[in-house]
């Protein structure tokens, strides 16, 4: 399709899109971007992004011919409600030539995910998901739970659909096969067996209680079970009973019936009717009411290691089978594709996105939609769990929506709050203090928006002057990046944890900013410390409001507070933690782990590490003259 037209027809264009509610001025500068564009586009495969006037990407976009795809957006008339908004914004464009159309359909959901463009559906999901890792550089491999990149080397297994969903295969893991899940310092300090072992969770390598062979055997087993071998695992726990049974070695004996009976539990509660499927993963999509729930079943080896819904976002007027194929690529991005991949329904580059995706796996990934047998009898399981998914999000909503009205006539604003920013301050007799933010909205808690603050200037034991530095930093900051209020970066409601003072504190900041718009309520615990739902709320204009104790909007508000004292209480203890193992080393530059551990195994402490001379140094191993000399130097020079 051609992306010039007759004078004319563009300005009829133009007339329909005014119509819409876009001014022509922009339309104007909207289609002549693209068109300054077009004319250095060639006729290949690559991917494009649209930028508005401040530079933000405002959509990611492949092609299999650069040129020919994006002259579409110059035919105004001819675009949805959606992508004609989108071209009124546009301003400039970049584009990336790619040697064939995967690898711009595989670049496209980098950038998305990288960018979060407003006109791209989006996967709203900003947890990564778990892995169970076997160690294979280790003398006796450690079993574990993982997230995020593969650093370590070794065997991984998953997707699980839930932490739960692992926990459950790790339990199972150490019941049938004893394998360890200590840390190495752990198990390294050992000189006798601990709790796990004596209720029969380990085999105990640590202190020799099993040799490297007979551990090995047990490793070889836990992978056959991973990979859907169990029948042949049960078969052999059954043979070797029965042959220490007749050779009269019955503790031995009792030992495998054990671990036959939790795998024939784990049969029973973790298994799923799937007989020849193999490694699969399973989408169904449901739609109504504007809002796409996507169901995601993940089987290995025959096990069901969970499922888990999905709500992608920016999906109004987008095609059904686009927004899961949109899906599908973002959430591939960092979960490895299983062999086999069932879907409810076709997609408009089905073949495309299965080359694609076997590209990035390294081997051949089929998409299809199975129509009989054990493969349809699992979709169909997808599709109801979708809907029924969706159903429950939608009363969801429903319940969130009156509950934000309720909110909103509470503290008199003029519109339900899309943004609940809600504060509190932790510390320990004013040490490792820190101030806490989160974010809560129409959808819920946006836990990838939440904050942590450490108090750099305050006095630490002030509550109101952390409260006045926390809310300084992040108010300062919004105004910097978002002056105009365009993003949603801006609350339209503060909750602050604390009474009159902490308000008082919070109105001086914003003051002072120079902000006189943003609704700031403080909560103060009632009396029992807020266990009969008797909090007050204090407003900035000297009222004071309690709600009666059974209120749904009082439940919420509760909910707030609770979520922020458990996130600031949570980064407390991490900071302290930290803390505790931190040491005098870690300040000397070019002091790794592996020198730092060194110099204090030598030393005994960081202080004898401070008072030794430059010849003691020398003499730790490890420690070369070097390295010697800069931690002297750095000790002594101050």
């Amino acid at each position: 399709m051609s992306g010039y037209g007759p004078p004319d027809r563009f300005n009829d264009e133009r007339a329909a899109f005014t119509v819409r509610g876009v001014d022509a001025p922009d339309l104007d500068a909207g289609v002549a971007a693209i068109r300054n564009v077009l004319k250095t586009l060639p006729p290949a495969p690559g991917v494009y992004r649209m930028h508005d006037a401040k530079g933000d990407v405002l959509y990611v976009g492949k092609a299999r011919a650069l040129k020919s795809r994006v002259a579409n957006y110059c035919q105004v008339k001819q675009l949805s409600k959606r992508l004609q908004r989108m071209v009124a914004q546009c301003r400039s464009m970049t584009v990336v030539v790619t040697n064939n159309e995967a690898e711009a359909l595989l670049l496209e959901a980098q950038l998305i995910k990288r960018y979060r463009p407003p006109y791209n559906v989006l996967l709203r999901d900003d947890k990564s998901f778990p892995f169970i890792l076997l160690r294979g550089d280790q003398q006796f491999p450690r079993v574990q739970k993982h997230r995020g990149a593969r650093k370590w080397q070794g065997e991984y297994y998953g997707p699980f659909a839930s932490a739960g969903s692992v926990n459950n295969t790790l339990n199972a893991l150490q019941k049938l096969f004893l394998l360890r899940s200590c840390t190495d310092g752990f198990f390294k300090t050992r000189d006798r067996p601990c709790l796990l072992y004596q209720i029969k969770r380990c085999s105990a390598p640590c202190v020799g209680r099993i040799d490297e062979a007979g551990y090995g055997e047990l490793v070889k087993e836990a992978k056959d079970f991973l990979a859907g071998k169990a029948t042949q695992v049960q078969a052999k726990l059954g043979a070797e009973m029965s042959q220490a049974a007749e050779a009269m070695d019955f503790e031995r004996a009792v030992v495998l019936r054990d671990r036959l009976k939790a795998l024939t539990f784990i049969q029973g509660s973790q298994f799923i009717n799937a007989e020849g499927v193999g490694d699969a993963d399973i989408f169904a999509l449901a739609a109504k009411e504007g809002v796409v729930g996507i169901e995601a079943f993940f089987i290995r080896g025959g096990q069901n290691w969970g499922h888990r819904s999905f709500f992608p976002s920016h999906v109004a007027d987008v095609p059904e089978a686009e927004v899961l194929q949109q899906f599908l690529l973002q959430f591939y991005e960092e979960v490895p594709p299983a062999r086999t991949i069932f879907i409810d329904r076709a997609l408009p580059e089905q073949v495309l996105l299965a080359e694609a995706l076997a590209k990035q796996a390294g081997r051949k990934v089929a998409i299809g939609t199975p129509q009989r047998g054990t493969r349809r009898r699992l979709l169909d399981q997808a599709k109801r769990n979708a809907a029924e998914a969706l159903d429950r999000r939608l009363a969801e909503s429903t319940t969130q929506a009156k509950l934000l009205r309720e909110v909103a006539e509470l503290f008199d604003l003029s519109e339900p709050p899309n943004r609940i920013e809600v504060y509190d301050n932790s510390h320990i007799q004013g040490t490792n203090a820190l101030g806490a933010m989160i974010v809560a909205g129409p959808e819920g808690f946006r836990k990838g928006q939440y904050r942590k603050f450490n108090i750099k200037q305050a006095a630490t034991d002030d509550d109101y002057a952390m409260m006045r530095e926390v809310l300084q930093r992040r108010f300062a900051r919004a105004q910097a990046e978002d002056p105009d209020r365009d993003g949603d970066t801006w609350p339209d409601l503060v909750l602050l944890d604390g009474g009159r003072g902490q308000l008082n504190a919070a109105k001086a900041v914003l003051e002072d900013l120079g902000i006189e718009d943003v609704c700031m309520v403080g909560v103060a615990k009632g009396p029992h410390h807020g266990r009969e739902g008797r909090e007050v709320f204090h407003l900035l204009d000297g009222r004071e409001i309690t709600l009666p104790p059974n209120a749904p909007v009082l439940f919420y508000l509760q909910r707030l507070r609770d979520e922020v004292h458990r996130f600031a209480i949570g980064a407390h203890r991490d900071k302290r933690a930290r803390a505790i193992g931190a040491s005098p080393l870690d300040e000397v530059p070019g002091i790794g782990p592996a020198r730092k551990k060194a110099l204090l195994m030598h030393f005994g402490t960081g202080r004898a590490v401070r008072n030794a001379s430059l010849e003691d140094l020398q003499k730790a191993p490890g420690v070369s003259a070097n390295v010697a000399q800069t931690v002297y130097d750095f000790y002594h020079s101050r």
